[in-house]
């Protein structure tokens, strides 16, 4: 009866977005998904770590390249991922705070973050630190969504994102200069250089850096919170080099850095004399020698590294998080059938010094992974199946396992299904600080999920159903096994994320529509009551177009209300944003961008008591020979 009443509820959230939203948003939703899905000669490397056209995959995924970051008028990667089907944000404040992303509901922790192959992560909070990660460096973003623990091992609950930098081209050097100015104090620079020499471009590199500030605005209007406002300033660089040895041997380099000073408001007893700062480092390193030793069969060894801190002053707290990982990873083709298998060995180490109030926490832990792979593609059948083996230093072993099928019922529509498992395993934090316990077991979740796509030129309609518990879910609860006398983490919860995301693009007399909705019940279990600040519905529109010159664009974003708690009594109201962007060529090598984020100037909020910047202006030029 429980299956039953779980697949009614999910066939019924169709109707009940249409009586939500008014109905003529919900038809303009079916003639619009992220930009770039439409292409479906796309190459995804993400879904199973080897190269797939997107036409081929049993997943559900999105593509966003360098032009449509341009184009988006978007300043941080978690705005820029907001637009996408299937995910939401919350953040603290403006620029540079707190920031989660959910995707497909899940907690952000249950997304498993990759710059260029690099792994990304916290082993205090736990996931990615969103706001360490600087757009303006990253030149194409792949996005799936669902678990693929089968495949990365620890942390793929909910989907993996992976961030790519700009790799250079055969042809000559081709720099590229950018400033811009905006309102709140916003001013932005970038430079940067790629292209590859030697007699068949054999050495291809990109080397680039940026700066950008804004004196931001009062984060936190309220009473005890101090009301100066509350800015930020942020420099990066990035430099990938690539070496094609010969035919089948290449050898890629890349890093990244990034330091971000941002300003918050501290707690009432020191909110109206110190100037609150948050200060944060990451640093990204990978190195890989890919060979190609037969025409079927392939090798790639790769050894990456990441470096990421967070610390605070006046008041005093720092946390360290250092990840290394080794992977050789194996691919044969015989025919239609790929055959992969990986040897993965992950390192993680967590240094939080003394703050005068906790002892320092110092611990490492490993995981080695074997994972198997399969895939078939021929005629209107598609398959893919994973399964991946973790040892984990500390907590023992883990099996994962997944399995997909993709079937072309005519030569437009094409039904695929899904099944997999996952697991996310306790932070170093949650196991040895004082409000750790030890003998806390991974985070468990069990995926299914079911989808139709219908592509013809450049019109496109998609729709996936899914359904995704977790179990064991690591909450701070009650004073109990751990040091601290206030509280301690407990493997007590239990959640289930499902939902259908509808998505569509579409060309219509010269304007390209875009857009998805997103109906979702991020629910716990125990209690029943919606997980915080996720809605259970929410949507993107947007649509392109040329005109005299100009490229023009408008998007639209929507959600419904959320609660900021997980007891559901602080409700964080529904919105809808506007933003335009323009951009067209005023002379030869020069390119003109303007935008205006929140066009209306709407008030609402993605934490209690947190305001979001309102109407933003920007305006840029750049300069890169053709």
């Amino acid at each position: 009866m429980k299956n039953r009443f779980h697949a009614v509820r999910i066939a019924a959230l169709p109707l009940a977005l249409a009586a939500a939203f008014p109905l003529s948003t919900f038809a303009q939703a079916l003639f619009a998904q992220a930009a770039t899905d439409s292409d479906l000669r796309e190459t995804v490397v993400t879904a199973t770590r080897v190269a797939q056209p997107l036409s081929d995959l049993v997943a559900d995924v999105s593509i966003v390249d360098r032009s449509t970051i341009e184009d988006s008028g978007a300043v941080g990667v978690a705005d820029l991922l907001a637009r996408l089907p299937g995910v939401e944000i919350s953040r603290n404040g403006g620029q540079g705070s707190s920031t989660s992303v959910f995707l497909r509901g899940a907690e952000s922790r249950f997304t498993a973050v990759y710059i260029d192959g690099v792994r990304v992560d916290s082993q205090s909070t736990g996931g990615a630190v969103w706001e360490q990660i600087p757009l303006s460096r990253i030149d194409r973003i792949e996005v799936l969504r669902g678990p693929a623990a089968a495949v990365y091992g620890s942390d793929a609950v909910g989907g993996v994102i992976q961030l790519f930098t700009r790799k250079g081209e055969p042809g000559r050097p081709v720099p590229t200069v950018g400033v811009g100015i905006g309102n709140q104090g916003t001013r932005t620079a970038e430079a940067g250089i790629s292209g590859a020499f030697g007699e068949r471009g054999q050495v291809d590199y990109a080397l680039g850096i940026s700066h950008e500030r804004s004196d931001g605005f009062n984060s936190r209007p309220i009473a005890t919170s101090n009301p100066d406002k509350d800015g930020f300033r942020r420099t990066s660089a990035n430099a990938r080099v690539g070496i094609q040895i010969d035919p089948r041997h290449r050898i890629d380099g890349t890093f990244l850095a990034s330091d971000l000073n941002s300003q918050y408001d501290g707690s009432a007893a020191t909110a109206l004399v110190d100037d609150d700062r948050n200060k944060h480092l990451l640093r990204t390193g990978g190195l890989t020698w890919s060979a190609q030793w037969t025409e079927a069969y392939s090798t790639k060894l790769q050894v990456a590294d990441s470096y990421s801190k967070y610390s605070t002053q006046p008041s005093f707290y720092i946390t360290e998080t250092q990840l290394r990982s080794y992977l050789f990873q194996n691919e044969y083709r015989l025919g239609a059938h790929l055959f992969t298998a990986a040897l993965e060995r992950r390192e993680d180490q967590l240094t939080n010094p003394s703050d005068g109030y906790s002892a320092t926490l110092d611990r490492k832990r490993s995981q080695n992974a074997l994972a198997l792979g399969y895939g078939f593609k021929s005629g209107v059948h598609g398959v893919q199946a994973n399964l991946r083996r973790d040892d984990d230093s500390e907590f023992g072993g883990k099996t994962t396992g997944s399995a997909a099928y993709g079937l072309e019922i005519t030569r437009n529509l094409r039904a695929t299904v899904s099944a997999g498992t996952s697991f996310r395993a306790p932070t170093l934090y949650q196991r040895f600080s004082e409000y750790g316990v030890g003998s806390l077991q991974p985070e468990e979740g069990r995926n299914v999920e079911a989808g139709l796509r219908w592509s013809e030129g450049a019109t496109s309609l998609g729709a996936v159903v899914y359904r995704n518990r977790v179990r064991n879910l690591i909450v701070y609860g009650a004073a109990g096994a751990c040091a601290s006398p206030y509280g301690c983490y407990q493997n007590v919860g239990r959640a289930e994320y499902e939902g259908v995301t509808l998505s569509a693009a579409h060309t219509l007399g010269g304007v390209s529509l875009r857009g998805s909705v997103d109906f979702q019940d991020p629910r716990d279990l125990d209690s029943g009551k919606l997980l915080a600040r996720r809605t259970r519905r929410h949507a993107s529109l947007g649509a392109d177009t040329r005109i005299a010159g100009w490229t023009v664009g408008a998007e639209a974003q929507f959600s419904g209300y959320r609660w900021d708690n997980a007891a559901n009594t602080n409700r964080l109201g529904g919105y809808g944003v506007l933003n335009l962007h323009a951009s067209t060529a005023i002379a030869r090598d020069f390119t003109l961008l303007a935008r205006i984020d929140n066009v209306a100037d709407k008030d609402y909020q993605l934490a209690r008591t947190y305001a979001t910047p309102g109407r933003v202006f920007y305006v840029g030029l750049k300069w890169q020979p053709q």
